[in-house]
């Protein structure tokens, strides 16, 4: 379906693809990955024509339609459900010429067409991959201006895969769902009927909705057969061949030439010398291994506080006085606890984090703080509010005045950092970069406790490891709040489930959680079906009894009919002229045998 063929692309001076070759057949569901900054979304953006390659070819099987995530929604007040049915153009376009046509054999070509692409059950096609992202009826018929950002996103996604292209390109489209509707887009991408290409750091999915990785790095494009767990196994056992392989050509080249070395200079071994450099010349060399691109997370621990750290007795929590979010709400926590955070959005985790943190006060009950507490908080919102003219370097020194430079560059570099990015402009940084710039003022003063509010947002696979190591290495209390299932089935030992207000511990696992999603999932389906059978018929009754009326209506008008014929025949204009009495007769026998099967159609709605 898919073919590149020794692509090159160079951007700023900067080469992305240097001579990129892959073959993708149609039905493969792909994961392209590697590093950030590699090149991944450009190319997506070349291969849907966005932009166009410095040199080789890529190139589609005739007809193939793409799809991707628009980043230009409306802004106005169109209705959820008609921005993602508008994604379909052929469909929209057909209906708005079937308005307008008059050749009966296009009318018939239209009619057959909507037919075969089943456009009249478009609308419940888009109001499950809605409702499977979490938005309900009464949302999906309210106007897209009343959604921020990333609920948009959301719809945009439901737009891309409401179009069924034969070839979906989907770019880290998990950021902005929740573990539910992150729950139900695997499922969907499990079952996909066409190809699909997608770039993810989330692990999980890409060992569940994909039969092959494509890795990019150095500029090149290798392909790998299976999910994301056997790629880092076979890349490993390559990294490893190439290492011993490296090695030991090392090994055979250094021998042969301390043999030049020892006897060039002599007579008798001249001849030996000159073939064994003959045999150096013609050697292919095998490249040395690439260290791999690791990052470092390094926590700083904290002195050890005893007993609770925080506890809410009774404690509403909110926005609005007599609102509550969150109500009654009863825990304690320690420094010992590793708590992840489960729910929909919309639920309340977020808003308990902000509490926890103490960035929003309750409004109602106790919130009871170690007097010695310091949190640490991270949010995603936090780097719109960063000062983007400065440095990291310069950002660290205004938090922390007074503090030595050397001091500041080591707290820097245990995220990653050496003096080169310490330097750079914080507007010129990566979106990972960001983040782990956020992780370090978030525990430079070692913090007891650290609220992590989707922190894996930005950072690729290898950062996402590293940072549950460094988790797993704090000696702190950590609650999280993430999308990413490995991140929470690394990190955490405990569930709560923040639901109708609530806020309770969750006895099962992430598997257990999962499976109570896509149960309820199927319960909402069948209500829905039954509410929709149920509303059908009612509407059939509806129908039956106007049908009914529409029947006896009938009769009457067939019945007037016939009399005012039989009228006209004793006319002396039809007596008179033979010509006009045989149209009248022949009237006259088709109006009464319509009658009769009126008459008959009227019995039986009676019936």
């Amino acid at each position: 379906m898919l073919t590149i063929s020794d692509v090159t692309y160079r951007i700023a001076g900067r080469t992305l693809l240097d001579k990129a070759s892959l073959s993708i057949s149609a039905g493969h569901r792909v994961g392209l990955v590697g590093p950030n900054g590699t090149g991944k979304s450009t190319l997506f953006k070349l291969i849907s024509g966005e932009l166009e390659a410095d040199g080789g070819e890529i190139s589609l099987v005739a007809g193939t339609r793409v799809g991707m995530v628009r980043q230009d929604l409306p802004e106005d007040d169109t209705k959820l459900i008609d921005v993602v049915l508008a994604a379909d153009t052929e469909r929209n376009d057909l209906f708005k010429e079937a308005e307008t046509a008059e050749d009966p054999q296009r009318i018939a070509d239209i009619y057959t067409r909507l037919a075969d692409i089943d456009a009249y059950e478009a609308p419940a096609r888009a109001a499950t991959i809605l409702a499977g992202l979490g938005f309900d009826e009464a949302a999906q018929n309210s106007p897209i201006s009343d959604f921020s950002g990333g609920w948009r996103m959301r719809v945009a996604l439901a737009a891309a895969l409401f179009r069924q292209p034969e070839l979906l390109m989907l770019d880290e489209p998990t950021n902005h769902l929740d573990f539910e509707a992150l729950v139900w887009l695997e499922n969907y991408l499990i079952n996909y009927k066409h190809t699909l290409i997608i770039i993810s750091h989330d692990r999980d999915i890409l060992n569940k909705a994909v039969t092959q990785i494509v890795h990019l790095d150095q500029q090149k494009l290798t392909s790998y057969t299976g999910n994301y767990d056997q790629f880092e196994t076979r890349r490993a056992q390559k990294a490893a061949h190439q290492a011993a392989a490296f090695e030991k050509q090392q090994k055979q080249r250094s021998h042969m030439m301390e043999f030049v070395t020892r006897f060039g200079a002599k007579a008798s071994k001249a001849a030996q010398a000159q073939s064994r450099l003959k045999a150096l010349e013609r050697m292919e060399l095998i490249e040395a291994p690439l260290a791999s691109r690791t990052t470092v997370f390094r926590f700083p621990e904290p002195e050890e506080l005893q007993s609770n750290i925080i506890t809410l007795r009774d404690t509403d929590i909110g926005y609005e006085k007599g609102k509550p979010i969150l109500k009654r709400i009863n825990h304690s926590i320690t420094m010992e606890d590793r708590i992840a955070l489960l729910g929909a959005n919309g639920n309340g985790k977020s808003t308990l984090i902000k509490l926890l943190s103490g960035t929003l006060d309750a409004i109602g009950g106790d919130v009871i703080r170690s007097t010695k507490l310091r949190v640490g908080y991270f949010a995603q919102h936090q780097s719109e509010e960063m000062d983007v003219t400065i440095s990291p370097f310069e950002l660290l020194r205004v938090k922390l005045p007074g503090v030595a430079e050397a001091k500041l560059r080591a707290m820097l570099g245990q995220f990653g950092f050496d003096k080169t990015k310490s330097d750079t402009i914080i507007d010129k940084l990566s979106g990972g970069e960001k983040a782990r710039l956020l992780f370090c003022l978030m525990s430079y003063h070692a913090p007891h406790i650290m609220l992590l509010d989707e922190p894996t947002n930005h950072l690729d696979i290898d950062a996402r490891e590293a940072l549950i190591q460094a988790l797993n290495n704090y000696p702190g209390c950590v609650i999280i709040v993430s999308h990413d299932p490995h991140i929470v089935e690394c990190v955490a030992d405990q569930l709560w489930l923040v639901k109708d207000g609530a806020v309770e511990p969750y006895t099962g696992d992430l598997d257990d959680y999962r499976k109570l999603i896509i149960d309820q999932r199927r319960g909402e389906k069948a209500e829905a079906r039954a509410a929709n059978k149920k509303s059908k018929e009612k509407k059939a009754k509806g129908a039956s009894k106007n049908a009914v009326a529409d029947a006896e209506a009938e009769v009457e008008k067939l019945t007037q009919e016939l009399s005012r014929i039989e009228r006209e025949m004793g006319e002396p204009k039809a007596v008179n002229n033979q010509k006009v009495m045989n149209q009248l007769l022949a009237d006259y026998d088709r109006t009464k045998t319509a009658l009769e099967k009126a008459e008959e159609n009227w019995l039986e709605m009676q019936g």
